[in-house]
């Protein structure tokens, strides 16, 4: 476990951002999914989590439709590039890493994401040989959501990324309330025998 879930405030970022899908950091930023599953970008080894705290940082280019589930396709945003700007609106705070041993744990969890099966799918077939991790994030809403020019230094298939400036986290507050973020966790956990 990283940290607690009944922190209020998100507090000190440190000016790194998790990238992900825009549709999925869509979902996290309404409290209608509090995890991430990540194995690691194509110029990692594997997955780390240097930053439990972090910004969210959108990404368009690989959303595809058939890897959502079919209510939350009509939140795509296809796109042939990424944006030539990105808007930084919710951070993220992971509470707990939980190492996922097989298809079955994640199915469990169906309610839980807005992913298709063949996402699924992907990410466990990418790199076999690599643990497949769940990270439970709790979402934070920025009150100010700023704008930031996508440069170089942010491209490519990576998972992190650090900020070019200082994006204050004001008073970000977070999407669930402690008991709701409470029970969702307990949930997932629960489904892992945590």
């Amino acid at each position: 476990m990283i940290g607690h879930p009944s922190r209020a405030r998100v507090g000190h970022v440190p000016q790194h951002a998790l990238k992900e899908w825009a549709v999925t950091i869509a979902a996290l930023a309404a409290g209608d999914q509090v995890l991430i599953v990540r194995k690691g970008g194509i110029g990692e080894k594997r997955f780390e989590l240097p930053h439990p705290r972090f910004y969210l940082f959108p990404t368009y280019l690989h959303q595809a439709a058939n890897m959502l589930k079919p209510d939350e396709r009509a939140g795509l945003e296809p796109h042939t590039a990424e944006p030539a700007q990105v808007r930084l609106s919710a951070a993220g705070v992971v509470t707990d890493i939980v190492r996922v041993e097989s298809r079955t744990q994640i199915d469990a969890l169906d309610s839980e994401h807005v992913w298709a099966p063949p996402l699924i799918d992907m990410r466990f077939n990418y790199r076999p040989d690599n643990p497949l991790y769940l990270l439970l994030v709790r979402a934070y809403r920025l009150q100010q959501p700023t704008a930031i020019d996508n440069t170089p230094a942010y491209a490519g298939c990576k998972s992190w990324v650090p900020l070019e400036r200082p994006i204050p986290t004001g008073d970000a507050l977070p999407v669930l309330d402690d008991v709701k973020y409470e029970f969702r966790r307990a949930r997932i956990l629960d489904e892992f025998g945590q």
